[in-house]
């Protein structure tokens, strides 16, 4: 009636439809000359969408007490900083993540007391051997089990006993370690237990004799010690399904994460943390 038009806008609209241009950067990894190719705007415009995407975080609220089974696993990217995450291990989600100068007790301590506030409570954790870590681990949640990734175990464990062990005792214990990967049910488990004794039996006490004289024998007894520390924490996977016995899920999305993020090399700290929080917050989206 009063002849005049009115017209309502939303700059917001505008910025979230842009938003995908940003979610293609991260998730496909395109350098900013392909977005520019594929959306028509100019390479400026994408790096000012780009730029404001990197300087929020985003928002995400998880229900931390409904995770009961936890891999735990770092990274380093860079010599100042290591980012550390905590993946659900039936929906592979990241529920949790953080990024710290080293891994270590002073590092994740405060941070798993933070999650514990926040109601994590898991019933099993899954993570290499990290000694400073597993302790952090069992005081922050003392009735939580620890599964031990028998990657780690057995790749430590042969990498110290070398290809071709200077000793009998070298040589057979590679051979015990080697079907460590292959224990699918209890009966190998005790298989893999009488084959562990009978050589601790026939082999343990020259072994300790030896001298301390040779880097060979030094990493023999390091293995003695890793397997020693390790096996009251390495089967629980057979009694739960839902318990991994490797870390592999989380390592293989630290592989895909590194390798998006070598093609955006050069990004400042603060971008770089942007990055890995939306790379986490989109994975869980399942966009990818």
């Amino acid at each position: 009636m009063c002849l005049k038009t009115f017209t309502w806008k939303n700059p917001l609209n505008k910025t979230f439809r842009e938003q995908r241009w940003f979610e293609l950067w991260i998730r496909e990894a395109y350098s900013i000359r392909q977005l520019s190719q594929l959306s028509g705007h100019s390479p400026a415009k994408l790096t000012r969408i780009k730029n404001y995407w990197l300087s929020r975080f985003p928002q995400q609220d998880i229900g931390y007490s409904a995770h009961p089974y936890i891999i735990y696993d770092a990274t380093y990217f860079h010599h100042d900083g290591c980012f550390i995450c905590l993946m659900d291990a039936r929906t592979q989600e990241i529920i949790a993540h953080t990024y710290a100068p080293k891994e270590g007790f002073k590092s994740t301590f405060p941070w798993f007391e933070k999650l514990k506030a926040s109601g994590l409570n898991p019933l099993y954790v899954i993570m290499d051997g990290e000694l400073s870590v597993m302790r952090a681990v069992r005081l922050t949640w003392p009735k939580t089990a620890i599964q031990r990734c028998l990657y780690h175990i057995q790749r430590e464990g042969m990498r110290w006993l070398r290809t071709y062990p200077k000793t009998q005792a070298g040589s057979e214990l590679r051979a015990i370690l080697s079907r460590l990967s292959a224990v699918k049910s209890f009966k190998d488990r005790d298989f893999f237990f009488e084959l562990y004794y009978r050589w601790l039996t026939t082999h343990q006490a020259s072994v300790h004799a030896l001298p301390n004289d040779s880097v060979a024998t030094t990493d023999l007894k390091r293995t003695m010690t890793l397997l020693k520390n390790a096996l009251p924490d390495m089967f629980h996977y057979l009694k739960d399904p839902n318990v991994h016995h490797t870390t592999n899920a989380l390592e293989g999305f630290y592989s895909r994460l590194k390798s998006n993020y070598q093609r955006h090399r050069g990004l400042s700290k603060q971008h770089r943390l942007s990055y890995l929080s939306w790379y986490c917050y989109l994975q869980n989206s399942n966009t990818f």
